[in-house]
């Protein structure tokens, strides 16, 4: 039973929203702990929960447009 999306720092909602926000594509991709602290866990080694979660991270920071400006 999924409870809700983990937004902890490396995670894959926060990974995705991180994504969007630096103007980078779609990537799945998340940390098992702290971001580049930790190993990565790359989109062909993740769950449809885990890349749905990141999808979800890109999606609203897209929506909200919260972008860095250079």
């Amino acid at each position: 039973m999924k409870l809700g999306i983990d937004k902890r720092h490396g995670g894959p909602f926060d990974r995705g929203s991180a994504d969007s926000y630096y103007h980078r594509g779609i990537n799945p991709h998340y940390f098992t702990g702290a971001t580049h602290a930790s190993e990565l866990v790359e989109e062909h080694d993740m769950t449809d929960d885990q890349i749905a979660e990141y999808n979800a991270g890109y999606a609203e920071n897209e929506k909200f447009g919260d972008k860095k400006e250079w």
